[in-house]
Parts: C-alpha cells; sequence; structure tokens
C-alpha cells in the first residue's frame, strides 16, 4: 500500500506539561450524515460545526454531483438545499469519497433507493476496504452492483432499485454504517425497514433521522442488542443541524494529558452520546483524571466539557460488548495502556482489522517499534504496560490517519521521540490536530 504521493513526516518528543483548553473538531459521523439528510430532505438545511475535512468535504461535492445544492456560508457553517427522498439525479462522474468509509457506504445506502446509477471510488486505502457487507443488504432491498472490482471493493456501480422492497435486516456484525446504508435506502421504500443488532452500534442516524421528520422507533433486542423500525417514504424537512465536537477526536488530546506528567486541560463541548463514550469509561477504569463538566444537549445529541490531568494508569481488561462505543479509540486507548502499570487485554476487536488500514496489526507494530511489549490473539490484542515506553521508533502510518495521531500521542511522554513516516493523512478527520496540539504545548518537529 502506498502513502502519500509527497509523505509529510514528523517527530513527537517529550514534552512539558500540556495546560489549556481547546475544542477539537466536529464530529464526523454526525457531519456526514447531516450533510446526507440535508441533501435528502426538503428545504433547507442549515450545519454548524461541520466538520471541514477531507472526509466530509468529499461527502459534501458528492451529495452536490447527485442534485443538492450545497454551500459554505460561514465559518464552518454550510447549508444545503435538498432534492427530497429519492430525488437523487443521475451524477456526471464517479464520486470520489477519497479515505472515508463512512461518506462511501452512507452515500450508497442513499443511492440505493433512487433510480439512478452511480459509480463509488475512492482512494487506494478505501479502495482496499471491503463493501460485500454494505452491498448485500442493499441488493435484498433492489439495488445492483455493477462493475465492482474483485471481492466487491471499489471503483464499484450501484444502481438503484427502481421500486425499493423493505425488509428486515440482521446486521452480521455491531456496525452503524451497515445499519445506516439499510435505513437511508428504507427512505425509498414503501412500508418498514427493520434492522436488528445483536450488539448495539452508535445511533446517530436514528436521532437525525427523527430530527429531519421520519416515523423511528428502536426497542431493545436480546441483552445488548436494538430493533430499529423506519417507516418508508416520509417527506423529510430541512433541519438546523449543530455538530458536537467529536469523542473520537478528543480521545488523542485527552490521551496525550493523562500520559504526559503534570498536565491539565479542558475539553469543550465533546459529544457524551453514551454509544460513543466507551474509551472514557475504559480510562477511568484505568485510573483516569476526567471530570465531566456542564452537561448539555443539541437535536438529541449530549455534550459536556472534560477536565482531565494527568494520572498514574492502571491495566484493566476491556470487555468485548464496550467494542462498539469506542471501535476507533482503541488505536489510541492502546498507547494509554502502554503507560500503565500491568496488562491491558482489549477484546473482541475484528472490526479493527477492516478499517482504513489492518488497525490491529499497525497498532501492535506501532508499539512494538517503540519497545512496547504487545500480542495479538486472535481478536484480542494484550499491551503489556511499564508505566513508561523508550520510544526511538519510527511507525509506519499506512495511510492511516487515527494510526498517524496515536503515535504523535506517544512520542509526547516516550523516553525517545517517536517519529511518524507520514502526517498528510491526518487531514481527513482532523486537520488542525497538530497546531492544536502544539498550543497545549506538545512538542512536534
Amino acid at each position: 500500500m502506498t502513502q502519500s504521493a509527497t509523505p509529510t513526516p514528523l517527530q513527537a518528543r517529550q514534552s512539558p506539561a500540556l495546560t489549556g483548553s481547546a475544542r477539537v473538531p466536529g464530529d464526523k459521523s454526525i457531519s456526514h450524515r447531516a450533510l446526507i439528510l440535508g441533501a435528502l430532505a426538503v428545504g433547507r438545511t442549515s450545519i454548524s460545526g461541520l466538520l471541514e475535512g477531507e472526509d466530509v468535504l468529499n461527502t459534501a461535492k458528492a451529495m452536490a454531483a447527485l442534485g443538492a445544492k450545497v454551500e459554505r456560508t460561514g465559518e464552518t457553517v454550510w447549508q444545503v438545499h435538498g432534492v427530497g427522498v429519492a430525488g437523487f439525479a443521475q451524477p456526471k462522474g464517479p464520486l470520489d469519497f477519497g479515505n472515508s468509509g463512512t461518506g462511501c457506504r452512507l452515500a450508497m445506502g442513499a443511492v440505493a433507493g433512487c433510480p439512478i446509477t452511480a459509480t463509488f471510488d475512492g482512494d487506494a486505502s478505501l479502495r482496499s476496504r471491503p463493501m460485500r457487507r454494505i452491498l448485500d443488504p442493499l441488493e435484498l432491498m433492489g439495488a445492483r452492483a455493477q462493475d465492482s472490482a474483485a471481492g466487491g471493493k471499489l471503483p464499484l456501480a450501484i444502481a438503484g432499485a427502481r421500486n425499493p422492497v423493505p425488509i428486515v435486516y440482521r446486521t452480521p456484525v455491531a456496525s452503524a454504517q451497515i445499519k445506516s446504508a439499510v435505513l437511508l435506502a428504507g427512505l425509498s421504500a414503501p412500508g418498514v425497514t427493520t434492522v436488528i443488532e445483536n450488539e448495539a452500534s452508535r445511533d446517530h442516524t436514528e436521532l437525525m433521522l427523527k430530527q429531519f421528520g421520519a416515523s423511528v422507533t428502536t426497542t431493545p433486542e436480546g441483552v445488548h442488542g436494538r430493533r430499529i423500525d423506519l417507516r418508508g417514504q416520509p417527506e423529510l424537512h430541512g433541519a438546523d443541524v449543530v455538530v458536537p465536537a467529536d469523542p473520537s477526536s478528543a480521545a488523542f488530546p485527552m490521551v496525550a494529558a493523562l500520559v504526559v506528567p503534570g498536565s491539565e486541560i479542558t475539553l469543550t463541548d465533546v459529544m457524551t452520546n453514551p454509544l460513543r463514550t466507551g474509551l472514557i469509561t475504559t480510562l477511568r477504569e484505568m485510573g483516569g483524571a476526567i471530570d465531566e463538566m456542564e452537561r448539555r444537549g443539541e437535536n438529541g445529541e449530549p455534550m459536556a466539557d472534560f477536565r482531565i490531568r494527568a494520572s498514574q494508569l492502571r491495566g484493566v481488561e476491556v470487555p468485548p460488548e464496550r467494542a462498539p462505543s469506542m471501535i476507533d479509540e482503541y488505536l489510541v486507548l492502546a498507547v494509554a495502556a502502554a503507560f500503565a502499570e500491568g496488562t491491558t487485554i482489549m477484546r473482541g476487536l475484528q472490526e479493527l482489522r477492516v478499517k482504513e488500514s489492518d488497525r490491529l496489526e499497525a497498532t501492535a507494530a506501532m508499539l512494538r517499534v517503540n519497545g512496547v511489549k504487545v500480542e495479538i490473539s486472535g481478536d484480542d490484542m494484550i499491551v503489556e504496560g511499564r508505566g513508561h515506553v523508550p520510544g526511538g521508533g519510527v511507525v509506519a502510518t499506512h495511510m492511516d490517519h487515527r494510526i498517524a495521531m496515536s503515535a504523535l500521542v506517544m512520542g509526547l511522554a516516550a523516553d525517545k521521540a517517536v517519529g511518524v513516516d507520514d502526517t498528510a493523512f491526518i487531514a481527513t478527520s482532523f486537520p488542525d490536530f497538530i497546531p492544536m496540539m502544539r498550543r497545549l504545548g506538545a512538542e512536534y518537529a
């Protein structure tokens, strides 16, 4: 797998105490969904706090290519004038989602319910990721995949269903992307489309569908699961969406403040949706000093400010049922585990193998090259923390923004500097990461 055309290496070295206050970018999951649902609504949608990273901007371009009017009207304020459910127009060329699996997969669901054909593509990393798990339920609803690469990978064309069929679909894994693709396709189908999850995944799509006027009901299913019923063919109306700060992005300065001695920082407006706070729960179990302040809500998504202070962490066992609530945060949790005293066992991480990179192997490699003992056993990762990290290694990022940021957090407290081979892909989700961390006191060269 190739790196970016012009790699941008960087080195993180042992830093003084981190201090100050910061707001990380808007939540990426909310940003993608606001653009897509705004495009499927009738009337104007105003989105404030939109994440202006490459992933989200590619989704904005795709919605414009499908006929919606999408424009930036102020600093992180965007407006979308939608075309209505099933109203997408035939795009003139391929829809390029760059590095974004979320934007691509959700848009596949939205297109699957429209009588058009659209070609989906992305960068080398996205082209390597599996799409068959998305295509299977969409084909049950009447859409057809055409001209796909081997194994149903990008580039591929989807011919949307002219007469979409509502289905009852049990997801094979806990995946908000699969669930959301089915629900977005189900908007165009008559009757009720149902998704059943054995393990509840993040529920941003359900909450936002309600905000835009859809009829959605959620009921418990088994011990940890949920059943989601969507009544099809609603007339979605434009809405005002406030995007809270992304908890997955907040994870990086949060862990940095815990492991850099003497640190105390405040992170503002962080989403506290309980299906996204598994990392905070885990870090507190490890002894992390994380205080929640001023909880409030915006459009169904709660948020709060957090004060984080440097802490002596201890190893814990993270149960597999927690994975859906923190699947993007295991990389930086592994960094926290490396600085902890004792063994941390993270169970049930199979979904990490099908992200921007094989994140399970890439995370282990990041730790090993910096002197940390780590083992992968099946879908579990076991980190032997010794209270410090030797450092001194150069981390291969594999075109993965979260690997790059995790390594740059580790280097701030390691005994020796930690390098990364390429930081270019950080822009996909957190364009201001390095300047923001420097404002808090991080030392990069």
